[in-house]
């Protein structure tokens, strides 16, 4: 339900840095403003990764925050920003870096999160707060801000811009023929990642159903490793794509993709925005929270489990969003839990029809 005035919110200007999965989130929720409020004007200050992901998002202007920068990238943002006027900020990250990116708009309407979840001080910074949710997902507190502005209740979409060279580039990569298991091994976290031995097991099994399978994933060392052990363990063709591609170049890999198999990282986000279902691999975070959207139901799910097991209650007795520590928490998930999954998923999904 909306809980704001119908009439247009007039000039928006979004503060939604990073990360990727969470400027996925950012994408359903900006498209259904303007599904509902047509040319409204919106400004979102994001990070340089992250505008490579959105770049050419129809009706949208992106002004960058490039921390790589340090000084001079903010003071460039100051200068973008000093000639711009909103009526309403939409500030929708709970870091004091884009507390204080927000002092540099100029808005009468500054909407934040409500009390219990403006950690970092970030109510300091806002006159105006979301309504209070129990137990939300990500994506679902971004909804609250759309119905802050009046936006209807709605079922998220998205329409993320992909070029006809990415787009072919990508079919190139993966042909038509048998349905792709795609696997993104690594996290932003190396405690997250599950083992090289049990992704080779799983990948063996998709082989063994006339699945092709690919790797994805960025450049960094620990990917590059985990690739490479993967696809020696393996001894099977596989497609190691890890660090060979853009993220718009990996957006268009993962629409080809039948299922996607990974850890809470961004990928998994950006498989659900083309509508793929996604077999999520969660010890550290609730999935309640950040699991793959319109895909909870194939979370492979320990982290109730261990939650009891550090603390004594259910997860339900201690903050919402309180992560797990470790760096052997995701050895506990066994190769049969997920190629059970995996088996589920392709018979619900009639994927090897």
């Amino acid at each position: 339900m909306s809980d704001g005035t119908s009439a247009s919110p007039g000039r928006i200007c979004l503060i939604r840095l990073s990360s990727i999965g969470d400027v996925c989130h950012a994408v359903s929720m900006v498209q259904a403003i303007q599904r509902h409020f047509p040319g409204c004007p919106i400004t979102w200050v994001i990070g340089r990764a992250e505008a490579e992901l959105v770049h050419g998002l129809p009706g949208v202007e992106f002004l960058i925050c490039d921390k790589s920068r340090g000084l001079a990238g903010i003071a460039r943002l100051r200068e973008e920003l000093k000639v711009r006027r909103f009526d309403v900020l939409l500030h929708m990250q709970i870091s004091l870096r884009a507390s204080l990116v927000s002092l540099m708009v100029r808005s009468p309407r500054r909407i934040g999160f409500d009390r219990a979840r403006a950690g970092e001080g970030q109510w300091l910074f806002t006159n105006e707060r979301i309504h209070r949710q129990e137990h939300a997902h990500v994506l679902d507190g971004f909804k609250a801000f759309a119905a802050k502005l009046g936006v209807p209740d709605y079922e998220p979409r998205w329409e993320i811009p992909i070029s006809r060279e990415e787009r072919d580039w990508a079919t190139a990569v993966l042909p038509d023929g048998r349905p792709v298991l795609g696997i993104v091994p690594a996290a932003s976290r190396p405690e997250r990642n599950w083992t090289a031995a049990g992704y080779a097991a799983l990948a063996s099994h998709a082989l063994a159903r006339q699945f092709r399978v690919a790797l994805f994933g960025g450049s960094s060392p620990v990917e590059t490793r985990l690739g490479e052990e993967i696809r020696s363990r393996l001894g099977q063709p596989v497609s190691n794509l890890i660090g060979r591609t853009t993220l718009k170049q990996l957006l268009a890999l993962l629409g080809r993709t039948a299922v996607l198999v990974a850890p809470d990282t961004g990928p998994a986000h950006m498989a659900v925005t083309q509508g793929i279902p996604v077999i999520g691999l969660y010890c550290h975070s609730n999935p309640r929270r950040t699991g793959p959207y319109n895909s909870t139901d194939y979370v492979v799910n320990h982290y109730d489990r261990l939650f009891q097991e550090r603390y004594g209650v259910p997860w339900t007795e201690r903050p919402w969003g309180t992560r797990l520590t470790g760096e052997k928490l995701m050895e506990s998930i066994r190769v049969e839990e997920v190629t059970g999954m995996f088996d589920r998923v392709v018979a619900e999904k009639r994927l090897a029809e």
